[in-house]
């Protein structure tokens, strides 16, 4: 590796050393290594020369262009990047739910060893009442005690090894689901919608039902014909009554679920639309606090939890009946074994001890059908959730692989582009095309609502159009590698939001393997390093949540370096400059004239004039069509108002404000 200037030779730069690329890369495949560092070697000045070289001037970037050209004459072999994933979303499903099984069966064997001990209790007091208490004997009893208080110390081992494993069951799922479900659902937001991301919650279901007393009962409910076939052995009479019981209680959990079932979903749906209302309002609570639409706001959070609570209290309602109604019947059982019992035992078919334990195994073999009842919200909203991520896995476009293809050369088309979102149906766009060679820029204008950053969000892969497509190399964009594509596709979108971290690491994409090489040069290809130096602790400087301590146009410049990071082929930049000041914009236009000096494509949605003449091509977008395209003299002509051809004059009401900023 050449020497590069560290953190010591930039001016407040924070930037550390960061030692060989071994020492770096030391937990990376040497797969993965090599073909890192094939694709580095492939990039034209990317390895060959310094990062301090990038911030020369016009005779620098003159040598830095010449390198570009000479490296673009030699042939290059193609460059095949590795996957990002080594399976995909369904067979992580599949291995994940072969693992619960397992560790399932191991606990349902527990808990058979777990309840057939608890019998030792009615065993115990039968002993006692029938022998002890008859004959008087000491030894019998302290015998008897010994062995029921191992017999119990043995149970509740059991029982806790049983809930441990399924404490290990539940963390193990969401560990191995949590990652694919949240790369599914950001992957499922392209249709428009967040709700995807409430599968996290699903997972959090998922954990709480599994380590819940619900789950614990549903595996005590096999054990329930021992016990029944244990009452029968006692008397048949007390069996029969223990089972009509049994199907009695049965009936009203069929029953409850029925009842409960759509008010529980009506629930969850008002439930989540509440929550989504609560992150919009958490989203924009600065304008929300600014323009007093608190009340608004929570009026609005309040509708929707009202009808959620509805629900819940109607589903509850029946809820609570049918627990009741089940409760009352297992008391009645009780008094019926129990009258039945004393009724044998005058009439010499039962002694009083296995009367007792006869009550005691009959309630055991009743309490988890109870239990299972008063449990059965729980049960159906985890067997709900896990629907929700079932299908959200099972579909996700990511698990279809796509080939591994070389390296991008950074030629966009754009082939008649319609677009029309649900559930409105209103064409946002209509029949855009347009073709841009690698190192050309493209600016379009329009006026508010004409589908600009629409179109940019499809540039990108972020909203798949309805009709037409967008390709880069001439492959369709779906077709690419997310991992490879994202790699080769810078984006700067309208709202500029960082991570809450330093810095360096928002330029690095958060990456955990980026180079301060990389770093350097992105911050240097979006001329924000001499910004960053000023900051105290440079490159380290932490970012909140907020975005503090950066400015708006602070943020949006460090929002052009990650779009820069890693030299991708292709630049989408939404409104750039919108809150740039007039160091900015020289900056904004310096990183443009750069760009194409590494034959980056660039794409940039803009409402100001200024940042037309650093492009090569203007585009006129009105209505969701192009009004008008071409190279940028002419365009300007056009702008201002020289062209007087129908066509200016059509694409008038779309660029008067243009016209006037130009004159």
């Amino acid at each position: 590796m050449k020497d590069r200037p560290d953190a010591q030779g930039l001016p407040n730069s924070g930037l550390p050393n960061s030692g060989s690329a071994a020492a770096e890369s030391a937990d990376t495949p040497a797969g993965a290594l090599t073909l890192q560092a094939t694709a580095e070697a492939e990039r034209p000045g990317l390895s060959g020369s310094a990062p301090g070289a990038l911030t020369a001037d016009a005779e620098q970037r003159g040598e830095v262009e010449g390198t570009e050209a000479a490296g673009a004459q030699q042939p290059k072999s193609p460059v095949l990047q590795s996957r990002w994933r080594d399976q995909d979303f369904r067979t992580v499903l599949t291995s994940g739910l072969a693992t619960c099984r397992r560790n399932l069966i191991t606990v349902a064997v527990f808990s058979f060893f777990t309840n057939l001990i608890v019998l030792a209790v009615p065993i115990y007091l039968f002993q006692i009442s029938d022998r002890v208490l008859s004959s008087r004997s000491t030894d019998t009893l302290v015998m008897l005690t010994v062995v029921v208080v191992a017999a119990l110390l043995l149970h509740v081992f059991l029982d806790m090894m049983r809930r441990f494993i399924l404490m290990r069951i539940a963390v193990e799922a969401e560990s191995k689901l949590g990652a694919p479900v949240l790369s599914a659902a950001a992957k499922a937001s392209q249709s428009g919608s967040n709700r995807e991301y409430q599968t996290l919650a699903d997972m959090q279901q998922l954990r709480h039902f599994i380590t819940g007393p619900v789950l614990i009962s549903m595996l005590d409910a096999p054990i329930a014909p021992i016990y029944l076939v244990a009452v029968f052995l006692v008397h048949p009479d007390l069996g029969f009554i223990v089972t009509l019981t049994g199907a009695a209680l049965l009936t009203i959990a069929v029953i409850n679920q029925r009842l409960t079932a759509v008010p529980f979903s009506r629930a969850n749906a008002f439930s989540t639309r509440a929550n989504l209302q609560a992150e919009a309002m958490a989203r924009n609570s600065q304008v929300i606090n600014a323009m007093g639409m608190i009340p608004e706001g929570v009026a609005i959070w309040g509708r929707e939890t009202a009808e959620s609570l509805k629900s819940q209290v109607t589903a509850q309602d029946y809820n609570i009946y049918m627990a009741g109604l089940s409760k009352f019947i297992r008391l009645c059982t009780q008094i019926a074994i129990l009258g039945w019992g004393a009724w044998l035992c005058l009439n010499a078919e039962l002694t009083g001890g296995m009367m007792i334990a006869a009550s005691i195994v009959a309630s055991r073999a009743l309490a988890p059908i109870e239990g299972t009842i008063e449990g059965w919200r729980g049960f159906v909203q985890a067997r709900s959730a896990y629907g929700r991520i079932r299908s959200l896995l099972q579909n996700s476009p990511l698990n279809f692989e796509r080939l591994r293809l070389p390296h991008p050369a950074g030629r966009l088309t754009v082939e008649r582009i319609l677009y029309v979102p649900p559930p409105n149906k209103r064409v946002i766009l209509n029949g855009v095309s347009f073709r841009l060679e690698p190192g050309e820029s493209l600016a379009i204008v329009g006026n508010s609502g004409a589908g600009k950053s629409t179109l940019a969000k499809m540039l990108v892969g972020s909203v798949i159009p309805t009709a037409g497509s967008v390709r880069l190399d001439s492959m369709d964009l779906r077709n690419w590698d997310p991992r490879q594509f994202g790699e080769s596709v810078g984006y700067l979108p309208q709202d500029v939001e960082l991570f809450p971290a330093t810095i360096k690491a928002n330029i690095a994409r958060m990456r955990t393997d980026a180079t301060d090489e990389a770093i350097f040069e992105a911050a240097e290809l979006a001329d924000v390093h001499e910004m960053i130096s000023h900051f105290a602790h440079g490159y380290e400087t932490m970012i909140g949540v907020d975005g503090s301590p950066l400015s708006g146009g602070q943020k949006q410049r460090i929002g052009l370096a990650r779009a820069f990071y890693g030299r991708p082929r292709l630049v989408v930049l939404d409104e750039p400059n919108s809150n740039l000041d007039v160091a900015g914009e020289r900056a904004l236009a310096n990183a443009l004239t750069r760009a194409k000096d590494f034959q980056i494509t660039v794409v940039a949605i803009t409402q100001r004039p200024a940042l037309l003449r650093s492009v090569d091509r203007i585009l006129i977008l009105k209505d969701g069509a192009v009004q008008a395209t071409g190279k940028r003299d002419e365009m300007l002509a056009l702008l201002a108002g020289s062209n007087k051809s129908n066509t200016a004059a059509a694409a008038r009401p779309a660029i008067d404000s243009f016209a006037m900023a130009e004159t």
